[in-house]
């Protein structure tokens, strides 16, 4: 988990909550839910800012996440199928790196509207 991750960066840094957020300009009671695992979907936005007192990247704070649900779901047939079809359909990595930042794009601006 996300918070699991912050919540361990922060104390090896020896940050308060408090302190964290008033370092990254993000809400302590927000940091606080998300290491509590009450919140679970923070934006980048909240992890570029997170990410900077820390001294890590977006990238570490997303991977055990993206890892653990690759291990939580395993790749269903309809995934396989999915994936076999992209690929002759000529889709490229570099295509699927792309896609995958737009989507995340998208999700901020989303959240972006919310705020």
């Amino acid at each position: 988990m996300i918070g699991k991750k912050i919540k361990r960066l922060r104390q090896e840094k020896g940050y308060s909550i408090t302190e964290l957020g008033r370092l990254a300009d993000v809400s302590k009671s927000y940091l606080s839910q998300l290491e509590r695992g009450l919140q679970s979907n923070p934006s980048l936005q909240f992890l570029a800012k997170v990410s900077k007192p820390l001294e890590t990247s977006i990238d570490y704070l997303l991977q055990e996440t993206i890892s653990q649900k690759v291990k939580d779901n395993e790749l269903d047939e309809e995934w396989k199928v999915l994936i076999r079809q992209a690929i002759e359909d000529g889709l490229k990595k570099e295509d699927f790196h792309e896609y995958r930042k737009y989507i995340k794009f998208q999700e901020w601006m989303r959240e972006q509207k919310k705020s």
